[in-house]
């Protein structure tokens, strides 16, 4: 049948995840780092994910689609808050859902551990602030870390920023193409490497394909890795 649907842009997509949670029926899934439409029979049409999409990714079109299957969502939500054991599902972004995190005690461990150095080699260090071209990153191996990284993950600066240029970010709150600022950076100087630390949460989706991206486009060979941190700040294996 012909019906109104969603259209997803991938080019704009900075991967929010913004529409996911917007759409209460779970048309819209976060795959790669980008919204992906993977359910078209469970699209009302009515556009829920339009407005909270901040870059104008997803638009409305008139084509060929299966018919809206209510009863196919809503049965699709009672398995899922089944399967969670959830009572009242989180209906927010991902990265905004509340948990609690208990860590081991430390009441016995020895007082004497040393001071940690920062490890920080340059300011200032938002993606937004930072300049294109300066003296530090002439030889530098960047570290392009989403903002959670350093709070989540207790040994950061020894573990990650210690040696490194640190660059940090958050695709989510500053809405904005962040490879466009990286791909500047790559071109007007020495880089060597680039370590893209992010969290779990799909909106930092957003932040390692914007560094991936700008890789591709500065038309430079640069070794890069990916580090994805939990909520609860452990590293997680690939």
């Amino acid at each position: 049948m012909i019906r109104k649907i969603i259209k997803i842009d991938e080019n704009k997509c900075n991967g929010c995840g913004a529409c996911a949670s917007a759409c209460h029926e779970g048309a819209i899934e976060m795959i790669d780092g980008k919204a992906k439409l993977t359910r078209e029979d469970y699209c009302d049409g009515l556009g829920d994910c339009l407005p909270e999409c901040p870059t104008g990714a997803i638009s409305f079109e008139e084509r060929e689609a299966p018919a809206y299957d209510e009863a196919a969502v809503l049965a699709a939500k009672q398995k899922k808050t089944k399967e969670q054991n959830i009572k009242t599902p989180h209906a927010g972004c991902p990265g905004t859902q509340a948990h609690q995190i208990v860590h081991p005690k430390t009441e016995n461990a020895p007082s004497h551990t040393p001071a940690i150095t920062s490890q920080l080699g340059q300011w200032p260090c938002q993606i937004k602030l930072v300049p294109v071209k300066a003296p530090y990153f002439n030889g530098a191996k960047l570290l392009i870390a989403a903002d959670c990284t350093a709070y989540a993950y207790a040994n950061n600066h020894e573990d990650f920023m210690k040696g490194k240029i640190t660059l940090i970010g958050c695709p989510k709150l500053d809405s904005v193409d962040y490879s466009e600022k990286i791909v500047e950076i790559i071109r007007n100087n020495d880089i060597k490497s680039v370590t893209i630390l992010r969290m779990e949460v799909p909106c930092c989706g957003g932040l390692e394909m914007a560094v991936k991206k700008a890789l591709q486009e500065s038309g430079k060979f640069i070794p890069w890795q990916t580090i994805t941190i939990s909520i609860d700040g452990n590293i997680i294996d690939d």
